[in-house]
């Protein structure tokens, strides 16, 4: 018989990029290193003592070690909050033991003493705050590995407590971070998604970006969209950063302004001249990206030209002559910039200067920056364009900028932020939270100490006899009875006082012995 087939349901794109799904195996560090220098040189003698493990349970985005205590639950659970639209929201929770536990870490934090928190993660091993912010104190302290391995415990601590239906690669899965449970999450990846960057594993950090991107593309609180084309760009992920700026810049159903970025504006375009650099690609398509790349360079500088400069700093090149005498790229273009366009400027030439100081990008730069300078005097429309934006926009940095910033610890960028943002303090398991934050259980009062203006020797009585109160300050009616018997108390201390005082009046000290005294024996000691 013959069966009308079935129409094939189409699969909803993922808005976070023309990629559907991030891949698992990306989130090993170990994929990577193997491309790099070979199977064997990664695994090492690994592979005959794969009988002898001990089994555990399979996690992604961390392997349980030997070397950490043993894991037992340390008192966080997810929970599947509602589905809509084919996303799923969820959101870690906290036991009552785990938040007494947090309150007890929050006093060490006060304390300003890293022993203690040392003393509570020794009871508790896999408290996240504290593996957190004792990473913190090993990385300043330059002990990497610990500080890595502490992260890296914090990971799997997570993992352990997924929802069932909470998918890392499916880029539905979505968590608030505005409920403070899920903030250390966030922190811990991106955490280590820097740790793996720095150890030579770009493509893996990339993967990591990405996921976090996928956790709140809307919000996106740690800015990933600040440092996603650098990692593109140290992967050589060429492709898929311009796949991305097409897709959230060209389609208006996620429009997101990224050329108004000044990273993107700069990456896309350094993007397209590597493409076009590459033995695989055709004559034809070459040329039409170096002429795409050259564009968007030109009008990357016309709309930021305070980058410019900067960049040629920190590249330690000298500019040409009429570049520095020239009007538009002079300090006024770095004077002129807002406090907020300045911070975004500071932070992509710190982290990615490195990426322009090849020979061949510079000779690039510098046929693009002579072709501005002619646009600039012939007066073409898009520099005064590109001037009344920058004018009306960048007005005030949100706070996920700040945010990241501070995360980055780019010291070009640091120094750039406000001081509203400077004088708070600023705590390193939780960077400046979100005013509008959802907190599910709150910290108890503690009890304040009431400041006195006793005297010391009032002070003194009164750690003597808790119930003496020279003061005459009003007390609860249940202490009635004790204040009634620490008034005749009183009475009974001033007695003494007074008898004290007359006592010491009339004490009288004998004078000693003269040196002329003929009845002083010879042999007495001096």
């Amino acid at each position: 018989r013959y069966k009308p087939s079935k129409k094939k349901k189409k699969k909803k794109k993922n808005t976070i990029g023309e990629k559907q799904f991030l891949c698992f195996r990306n989130l090993n560090p170990e994929t990577e290193l193997k491309r790099y220098f070979g199977a064997r040189a990664v695994l090492g003698d690994q592979r005959p003592r794969q009988r002898q493990r001990h089994f555990h349970r399979s996690t992604w985005l961390t392997v349980l070690k030997d070397t950490w205590p043993r894991f037992s639950r340390p008192g966080i659970s997810m929970t599947l909050l509602e589905s809509k639209d084919g996303q799923q929201y969820f959101t870690f929770e906290h036991s009552r033991d785990y938040q007494q536990v947090q309150f007890k870490f929050l006093d060490a934090v006060e304390s300003m003493d890293p022993n203690n928190i040392v003393a509570l993660l020794q009871l508790n091993p896999y408290h996240i705050d504290c593996l957190l912010q004792l990473s913190d104190v090993c990385r300043i302290q330059e002990d990497q590995e610990m500080a890595r391995d502490l992260i890296e415990r914090a990971l799997y601590s997570f993992e352990c407590a997924f929802h069932p239906v909470f998918s890392l690669v499916s880029g539905t899965s979505r968590l608030d971070y505005r409920r403070p449970e899920n903030r250390a999450f966030f922190l811990a990846l991106y955490k280590h998604m820097m740790f793996l960057e720095r150890r030579g594993c770009p493509r893996t950090a990339l993967e990591y970006c990405r996921l976090l991107l996928s956790l709140d593309p809307d919000r996106d609180p740690l800015c990933m969209l600040l440092l996603i084309d650098f990692l593109s760009l140290r992967s050589r992920e060429y492709s898929y950063l311009l796949r991305l700026y097409q897709a959230w810049e060209v389609r208006r159903s996620v429009h997101r302004n990224l050329s108004q970025l000044p990273n993107f504006a700069f990456s896309v375009a350094l993007s397209c001249f590597h493409l076009s650099q590459e033995e695989q690609t055709e004559s034809g398509e070459r040329e039409k990206l170096k002429q795409k790349a050259d564009l968007l360079l030109q009008n990357a500088l016309i709309m930021f030209p305070g980058v410019l400069m900067p960049l040629l700093d920190l590249c330690t090149v000298q500019p040409d002559a009429a570049v520095v005498s020239h009007v538009f790229f002079g300090p006024k273009s770095q004077l002129g910039q807002s406090p907020a366009l300045a911070e975004l400027v500071s932070l992509y030439v710190g982290r990615t200067h490195t990426l322009w100081r090849e020979a061949g990008v510079l000779l690039w730069l510098e046929e693009c920056v002579r072709e501005v300078l002619q646009r600039v005097d012939s007066k073409d429309p898009l520099v005064e364009d590109c001037q009344n934006k920058r004018k009306q926009r960048y007005q005030n940095a949100p706070r996920n900028i700040h945010r990241h910033v501070i995360l980055s610890e780019i010291k070009e960028a640091t120094s750039a932020l406000p001081l509203e943002v400077t004088t708070q303090p600023v705590m390193g398991f939780d960077p400046l939270p979100p005013l509008d934050s959802l907190a599910s259980y709150t910290r108890p009062e503690r009890q304040s100490v009431r400041a006195s203006s006793e005297s010391t020797l009032s002070l003194l009585f009164r750690s003597l006899l808790p119930n003496f109160n020279l003061q005459g300050e009003p007390l609860p009616p249940d202490d009635l009875e004790v204040a009634q018997a620490g008034r005749d108390l009183n009475q009974e201390v001033n007695r003494l006082m007074v008898a004290m005082r007359d006592m010491l009046a009339n004490i009288q000290f004998q004078e000693p012995p003269r040196e002329d005294n003929p009845d002083r024996d010879e042999g007495e000691w001096d």
